[in-house]
């Protein structure tokens, strides 16, 4: 499979694969989920160092991010069975509610772009994806850095605040409440 060029407020790539989820293996689609906000949460691989810090924070705060409509889709280059095993061996991967999809062939990572062919496994990525399945935001780290659960949710709530209120902006370190921008060409042109 061709890796795809992402671009931002264009379709997210599709997808059908397994998850482990709810203590069962089944099939999923990026498609089954239009009408609620995504985050596809990639990461390298089961039973290592970061990943379940990370993974553990999103269970911790599932619920919330619940209340925001989104679901939370994380995924590794392992299989479903990896996944369960994981799961019925760690306390951390326990608390788990969300969809924990398997990509052992690597083409969901590819069509994401943070596919690694030399290990066969993914980057840290995370992508945010719209109610309509349009690319919001998106961000990659160097597998040695763990993410921030609190920063991911705050930029769900700008992206949700920016959906429903068009013509406003989110400024730097935006939190509900707190100001925003309303862009004038007026001020563009004196720039």
């Amino acid at each position: 499979m061709n890796e795809i060029k992402l671009e931002i407020n264009n379709p997210a790539p599709e997808f059908v694969a397994e998850v482990y989820h709810n203590n069962e293996i089944k099939k999923i689609s990026l498609t089954e989920y239009k009408g609620k906000w995504v985050v596809l949460f990639f990461y390298p691989a089961d039973f290592t160092f970061v990943c379940p810090t990370e993974l553990g924070s999103l269970a911790d705060s599932y619920e919330e991010f619940q209340k925001l409509d989104t679901e939370i889709i994380s995924v590794s280059t392992d299989t479903v069975f990896v996944h369960k095993a994981w799961h019925d061996n760690s306390e951390t991967i326990k608390k788990i509610k969300f969809p924990m999809l398997a990509d052992p062939t690597g083409n969901v990572s590819r069509a994401y772009g943070t596919y690694i062919h030399s290990e066969g496994l993914s980057l840290r990525g995370t992508f945010i994806i719209d109610p309509d399945g349009v690319l919001k935001a998106y961000e990659l780290h160097d597998n040695s850095i763990g993410r921030n659960t609190t920063e991911l949710l705050r930029k769900i709530k700008a992206a949700q605040f920016v959906r429903k209120h068009g013509g406003e902006v989110c400024p730097a370190n935006w939190e509900p409440g707190k100001g925003t921008l309303k862009p004038s060409l007026d001020i563009v042109g004196k720039i």
